[in-house]
């Protein structure tokens, strides 16, 4: 096979679900955007179906391709429509949007007018992260503004930015909690979740449900080492496609080190997600090869990432990136 191969075991990613359940005693929103961080929206969605309460991800485009792989469960879409068409488009396939302004509010707004469209929404309340949301003191206008044209608001959100730090958390907490009063004198059921994994693993006020992303796929956020024993669910493989000895004085595009013995090349390079500077060989990675010390037999593949974290460190980023960015040519198949 000349793609990258993912392994990925579902049942890590369901018994990574029950511990947060049993953990938090909450109903679980799993957050799948992004293609379920790279472990592929549609398996994992359908896996966990009879575990969450509600699946969110980043698009309407997301959210359409789970409704139309059978997904039954509620979907929230994170990133508020950004025009007529998308909102539109995620009132025809049944999804719960977001408002995060009362710019994306009028729109939601002109859309169920013009098109007689049943639109169904989160308010996303900004509480210090800066990234999406109402400033809490313009909750009462939107909730106005949504109850006067039919906008049914079915939930309150925000998004923690350091749930390490309790003094932030607390402070986030408060905010939110207050939004969340506001927004419930409007409408009474709709239901409130701040945290997402490290929110999780934190404790403290974790209202109606919580939000976990990464945490699903056996990895823990900056601040949390050791706060769960999880299981990473992926391992990822490529095929050696040429095996030699050394010749010259050269490994990719980069001078040799030393005089190699045997080398072996893996189909796999930067063109695949990965990093140059990641040491998942010698030499500099190219953009579809990979150069290694040693012996390989043509055509057998080898186990090229099984520490994510380990990766991510070495690069200065997170598992996230990888995770995403890795997988993004890779086959998929399921243990």
């Amino acid at each position: 096979m000349q793609n990258v191969l993912a392994v990925i075991s579902l049942k890590k990613i369901i018994s990574n679900a029950e511990q947060f359940l049993a953990r938090t005693q909450k109903p679980l929103i799993a957050v799948v955007k992004d293609d379920a961080y790279g472990h592929g929206a549609e398996e994992v969605a359908r896996a966990l179906e009879e575990k969450v309460h509600t699946f969110a991800v980043a698009t309407v485009d997301e959210g359409a391709t789970l409704k139309a792989a059978g997904i039954t469960k509620e979907i929230l879409v994170l990133t508020p429509p950004l025009g007529e068409e998308e909102a539109l488009r995620a009132a025809e396939y049944g999804l719960v949007v977001t408002a995060s302004s009362i710019a994306s509010l009028n729109l939601l707004r002109r859309t169920a007018k013009k098109y007689g469209a049943t639109v169904r929404a989160h308010l996303a309340v900004n509480t210090g992260m800066n990234r999406y949301g109402f400033r809490p003191d313009r909750i009462k206008t939107a909730c106005r503004i949504a109850k006067a044209y039919g906008i049914a608001i079915e939930g309150v959100y925000s998004h923690l930015y350091a749930p390490e730090n309790k003094g932030a958390r607390m402070t986030q907490t408060n905010i939110f909690a207050q939004a969340c009063k506001t927004a419930r004198e409007f409408f009474p059921d709709a239901i409130r979740h701040l945290s997402a994994t490290g929110g999780a693993l934190a404790g403290g006020e974790l209202f109606d449900a919580v939000r976990v992303g990464i945490g699903l796929y056996g990895y823990l956020p900056q601040g949390f080492e050791g706060a769960a024993e999880l299981k990473p669910a992926m391992k990822l493989y490529a095929t050696v496609a040429q095996s030699g000895t050394f010749l010259g004085g050269g490994v990719g595009y980069a001078p040799a080190q030393k005089k190699y013995g045997r080398l072996y090349t893996l189909r796999l390079g930067y063109g695949d997600g990965f990093f140059r500077a990641g040491g998942l060989g010698i030499g500099k990675l190219c953009m579809d090869a990979c150069i290694r010390e040693g012996r390989g037999d043509f055509g057998r593949r080898k186990l090229v990432l099984k520490d994510v974290s380990a990766y991510a460190r070495a690069l200065g980023t997170t598992e996230y990136e990888i995770l995403v960015a890795a997988t993004r040519k890779a086959v998929k198949i399921y243990v």
